[in-house]
């Protein structure tokens, strides 16, 4: 078996991070600098295929003979595209308009190599059912777990389990910011099988 390449996770995310650590592989982490901003119109799956993409040719670049990662969420209530609320506010705006709604969660991940001319995205959606949420519930959850860094204010990792009736998807992990099936998926088709220490 050949020796591995370098593997980059292209996110300052600590729930990426976290969920890539679960593959036991050997990894380093990079700021990927992409100006997340929406394209007048552009859909929000379209919107987490793109910036997922730009932030693993961002870092590929910089390290063309590395495997690296790059992943986005985005929500969709309706088709609009709802990011990270940055504030208080924002997030309890957000956790309104999804109180009793169905939204759906795209998460997006690439993998790029530069020196062996590798790219390859998946896009995984989840369907989130929210709970009709009072005033207090929505208050109490931000209060306590302060998610102004996670699309649509919902941590379903922890408390934010909560506000939740259900959840359909195929991956459990992508509501949580990096989808692993399809990340190993793409990573073996890239040359590292996590299953084999990272060889191909």
């Amino acid at each position: 078996m050949e020796q591995a390449r370098a593997l980059i996770l292209a996110s300052t995310s600590r729930y990426r991070r976290e969920l890539l650590e679960r593959l036991r592989l050997p990894f380093q982490v990079q700021s990927p600098h992409v100006d997340e901003t929406p394209r007048a119109g552009e859909l929000p799956d379209a919107l987490a295929q793109r910036l997922a993409l730009a932030k693993a040719r961002a870092v590929a670049t910089l390290h063309p003979s590395a495997v690296v990662i790059g992943s986005d969420q985005v929500a969709d209530l309706d088709g609009v595209p709802i990011g990270k609320p940055g504030t208080h506010a924002r997030a309890t705006l957000q956790l309104r308009s999804m109180s009793g709604r169905s939204v759906m969660f795209h998460t997006a991940v690439s993998v790029v190599c530069e020196a062996s001319g590798f790219a390859a995205s998946a896009l995984v959606p989840v369907r989130v059912q929210f709970r009709t949420l009072t005033e207090g519930e929505i208050e109490h959850y931000l209060l306590t777990e302060q998610p102004y860094d996670c699309a649509g204010s919902a941590k379903c990792e922890t408390l934010g389990i909560a506000l939740l009736d259900a959840i359909e998807s195929d991956d459990p992990t992508a509501l949580i910011g990096l989808p692993l099936i399809k990340t190993c998926a793409l990573l073996r088709q890239a040359g590292i099988d996590p299953l084999a220490g990272g060889r191909s």
